[in-house]
């Protein structure tokens, strides 16, 4: 089987879907590999490490995509790109699946498209969960990233001037992406507390030295609210909870947000009242900003300061800040998952196979998501 592996075209998109290290993994299983001269550079990879490893290096997209009879992605197929890839080819990627207006198209063309947002949150699946690993590194950058625009120092310092106060961060969400900017932002010093609907995470939280600030909750909410993902609440529940987020965000000198729930806007955390009543030089990074924005002020992709003097990040695609890291996580992630499908002897889809049928939005020329998935 010859796996392509193109570069990514999307705007601000600097990761890889593979590295050397997977290549050279590939080729030895009897495959063979063909990188799209450059796909690697934003992410510190040089066309001469691919083919090192093993890989054919060809000179454009079309070259890499007509050759693929599994094709390796970071970000969702373009009509161009799907104009270009072998008819019944197997494709896996980022897909976007519920936005992702391309699917007939997909479907049209025979692929075999597998969206990695889909893979159950099983124990089985964690080596190939792709949103688990570039979430952790997505925290670990929203940290940095607000201590680029925050105008104090992170931890209490004594000098012989006197003593800098800590600064006081409050995140929003308690997923992957939350437990590690609780972890990076307790590194560098800061008093944290975190903020989720689901009760489960406050001993997480709490274990990494993080106070934990609940709204009290039915026993009806609390079960609403005991899986993986987040889920809409109520409205009562909605007023709560902003009120306790308006007290705590004005306290704060920094504000991560990072609650999405699958398939649906990102829900609402920050009122625009809130945000006007925060400190001179408060920071928030809104993670979600790409689905919309946990805040109600947040501009998508820009950053802004207000007149009050809050700083507001609306930055999309924190993983590939730390592209080569994001690369080489993401690339073992789906070599872990090809190896459900591609042995010596070759490529098949069990469809029994419960991550693959999952996972798998269109093959045989049909479109799947939406009746499979639910």
């Amino acid at each position: 089987m010859q796996i392509a592996i193109p570069a990514e075209y999307t705007a601000g998109e600097t990761r890889v879907a593979a590295t050397p290290e997977t290549v050279k993994k590939i080729v030895a299983m009897g495959h063979s590999v063909v990188v799209e001269r450059g796909a690697g550079l934003k992410s510190a990879i040089l066309d001469a490490a691919f083919a090192a490893a093993g890989a054919t290096v060809v000179d454009s997209r079309q070259a890499a995509l007509s050759q693929g009879d599994i094709v390796l992605k970071v970000r969702p197929a373009s009509a161009e790109e799907l104009a270009e890839m072998k008819p019944g080819a197997a494709l896996i990627s980022l897909m976007n699946p519920y936005a992702n207006t391309m699917l007939p198209l997909m479907a049209e063309k025979k692929l075999s498209a597998f969206s990695m947002e889909l893979l159950p949150r099983t124990t089985r699946a964690q080596s190939m969960d792709v949103l688990s690993s570039q979430n952790n590194i997505a925290g670990y950058r929203a940290v940095l990233l607000a201590c680029q625009y925050y105008p104090h120092f992170m931890p209490m310092l004594m000098t012989a001037a006197g003593t800098v106060k800590p600064a006081r961060v409050l995140i929003l969400g308690v997923g992957v992406a939350g437990l590690q900017a609780i972890a990076t932002a307790k590194r560098l010093g800061a008093v944290v507390e975190a903020f989720d609907v689901r009760p489960a995470t406050k001993e997480q939280v709490e274990s990494m030295g993080a106070k934990f600030i609940e709204v009290p909750m039915s026993e009806e909410e609390k079960a609403q609210n005991d899986g993986v993902y987040a889920k809409e609440m109520s409205d009562d529940y909605k007023r709560r909870q902003a009120e306790l987020v308006d007290k705590h965000a004005r306290q704060a000198d920094i504000v991560i947000t990072t609650a999405l729930i699958p398939g649906r806007p990102a829900p609402r955390l920050l009122a625009a009242d809130t945000v006007l009543g925060m400190k001179p030089g408060s920071v928030i990074i809104d993670m979600a900003a790409e689905n919309g924005g946990n805040c109600e002020l947040t501009k998508s992709n820009e950053v802004f300061v207000t007149e009050q003097g809050v700083t507001l990040v609306g930055t999309h695609n924190l993983p590939s800040l730390l592209a080569a890291d994001a690369s080489s996580l993401y690339a073992r992630n789906l070599l872990t998952f090809l190896s459900l499908m591609l042995t010596k002897e070759g490529f098949a889809i069990q469809m029994e196979d419960e991550l693959l049928d999952a996972t798998l939005i269109t093959h045989n020329g049909e479109v799947r998501f939406g009746k499979t998935q639910g």
